[in-house]
């Protein structure tokens, strides 16, 4: 990467154009620029950004895109394939040791336990049949009382009172 990072740094210089200047024009910070020139690749987050960057600075340039992003593309890949083929499979064997202990739990997969759910449901039925009484007890109960009559002519008190007039 250090060697596409100089060989862009000095087509940019042989341009004649300022690296505050490629930067502002490819709405990129100068230390991005700087980072991509270096060939310091752990700078960014996203190797993925990172092509682009490189593809976009390359067309900025004047460089064909595509064979540039090749070459990063090839360092890409002679940096990530050192990894030994034992570790890979090293890496396999873990992974399968991992989903045996963390099965993955589905409706298709998921095991069932023998957990006895009776006893709340139990409980509550019988709350909701003692609430379904207490609601019909009162309902008949104030449904066959007679409404008290009342005498509008009777005294109050119940004592009569009488009047005499004499004449």
């Amino acid at each position: 990467m250090k060697e596409l990072g100089a060989y862009l740094k000095r087509i940019r210089i042989s341009n004649g154009v300022n690296i505050a200047e490629a930067a502002e024009d490819l709405d990129l910070t100068v230390t991005e620029l700087e980072n991509i020139e270096s060939g310091n690749v752990k700078a960014f987050k996203d190797l993925y950004d990172l092509k682009g960057y490189i593809k976009s600075y390359s067309k900025y340039l004047g460089l064909n895109p595509d064979k540039v992003v090749d070459e990063f593309n090839n360092f890409f890949f002679d940096h990530t394939s050192k990894i030994s083929l034992e570790d890979i499979k090293n890496a396999q064997k873990k992974e399968k040791e991992e989903v045996k202990v963390n099965k993955i739990k589905s409706p298709y997969t998921k095991e069932y336990s023998n957990k006895s759910f009776a006893l709340p449901i139990f409980v509550g039925l019988v709350i909701i049949l003692i609430f379904a009484f207490i609601i019909i007890y009162l309902v008949v109960s104030n449904t066959n009382k007679k409404p008290a009559m009342v005498n509008e002519l009777s005294p109050v008190g119940g004592k009569e009172i009488s009047y005499e007039f004499t004449y």
